[in-house]
This record gives C-alpha cells, structure tokens and sequence, in this order.
C-alpha cells in the first residue's frame, strides 16, 4: 500500500524545510554533514527512478520530487555557507 510510503515521505518532507530555515537563519555548516545531505538526495533520486522504472507514476512520485527539491536547496545552501565561513 502506498499510504505507507505517502506518510513516510510526509515525516522526512516536514524536516528538511526546517533545515532550510536553520541554513538561512545562522548562515553556518555546523551541524551540517554535506556527505549526508547527497546520500539523502541519492535516495530521493532512486525512489523516483524506481517509480518511473516500475511505471507507479502517481501523486506519491510528487512527494519525492518535493523532498529531493527542498534538500537540494538545503545542498545549495550548505555550499553558499561553507563560503561565507571561509571569507570571515
């Protein structure tokens, strides 16, 4: 069943706007692990080849578009961080 997965995506998704936030907020990397960040896109990305591959295209594969979106800003973010740290 897919409300499984739907919830599943639901609770991950609810965490990574706060993250953003925190990233803009203290315009810092700690408590950041950029290696971390990528495994969790890397996830996203094979959820959603999986998707397409197994032809379940449904609103689900929308969650994990969301999702990938937002850590992949939180990925950008990161990097704009890492270099305003290395210029102060």
């Amino acid at each position: 069943m897919q409300i499984f997965e739907i919830i599943m995506l639901i609770c991950f998704g609810m965490s990574w706007p706060i993250s953003v936030y925190k990233s803009i907020r203290s315009k810092s990397t700690k408590g950041k692990s950029v290696v971390f960040i990528i495994a969790i896109i890397v996830g996203y990305i094979s959820g959603i080849i999986g998707k397409i591959v197994n032809e379940q295209i449904s609103y689900v594969l929308i969650l994990y578009c969301i999702n990938l979106i937002v850590v992949s800003v939180d990925l950008g973010l990161y990097f704009v961080n890492a270099k305003r740290e290395k210029l102060t």
